[in-house]
């Protein structure tokens, strides 16, 4: 199965919402791996790995969120894959 990376932005209403644990359940459900975090300035980021089908159901949910989110921009890029094995919500990055 190839595999595929991408690091992500998400602006908007994310922290305080949920929405880190909902991306690991959601990324879990469609087996992706990788992490997500709060980061200082309000953001969340992201590192996705999974096959591509994973990563653009994954990049659709990124624009939703969980309910009471309200998701104003993601920005994805592709990186490498580092080979991570299960999905992660990281400490914030103060």
């Amino acid at each position: 199965m190839d595999r595929a990376a991408r690091r992500g932005l998400i602006s908007g209403r994310v922290q305080g919402v949920y929405y880190r644990e909902s991306t690991r359940q959601q990324a879990q459900r469609l087996g992706v791996t990788g992490w997500v975090r709060n980061l200082a300035d309000g953001r969340v980021e992201c590192h996705l790995e999974g096959s591509l089908e994973a990563l653009t159901h994954m990049e659709r949910w990124l624009w939703q969120g969980p309910t009471v989110a309200q998701v104003t921009e993601v920005m994805l890029e592709e990186v490498a894959c580092e080979g991570l094995i299960d999905f992660q919500v990281r400490r914030a990055d103060a």
